[in-house]
């Protein structure tokens, strides 16, 4: 399939050579039409309640892991999102490679846990950014990304 410019170059050309020719001495103009594509991503997070829905037992480990919360990044790479752990106020982020980035949510987002995952549309770095973008439940609500912190076992 050919490259949107080179599509649109051949649409071009086919009008040009389809056009009636001009009766003799008589300039005409050719008419030229812009087409334009456009991508949109939207990215779906599976995710699961938290507390509600138990691990695999081959998962379960003696005692469950705390978290401690440190400073995190103001932005994380979309294409780094593998999972996500939904609570009410908060998602914690399962990045690939394991690390937990805990997203605290800004307004009411009592419809992110009701189905199983949220859309994130990453902007066109490619970034998902806090104070910036937000997760969009799949009943339609939207809720904004206050900020990022990462997380880290505790011992």
């Amino acid at each position: 399939m050919p490259s949107p410019p080179l599509a649109a170059l051949a649409l071009i050309a086919s009008v040009a050579a389809v056009s009636t020719p001009a009766p003799a001495g008589q300039v005409t103009g050719i008419e030229l039409a812009q087409v334009t594509i456009r991508g949109r991503i939207v990215i779906r997070v599976p995710s699961r309640l938290r507390d509600a829905i138990a691990p695999a037992p081959q998962l379960t480990p003696a005692r469950p892991i705390k978290w401690a919360e440190k400073k995190g990044p103001k932005c994380i790479a979309a294409d780094q999102l593998g999972g996500a752990i939904v609570a009410t106020d908060y998602v914690d982020l399962v990045l690939r490679g394991g690390d937990r980035v805990r997203a605290e949510l800004g307004g009411d987002c009592s419809g992110l846990g009701y189905y199983g995952g949220f859309y994130v549309k990453p902007s066109a770095d490619g970034q998902v950014c806090a104070g910036r973008d937000s997760i969009r439940t799949r009943s339609g609500d939207q809720c904004t990304i206050r900020k990022f912190k990462k997380l880290v076992a505790k011992k």
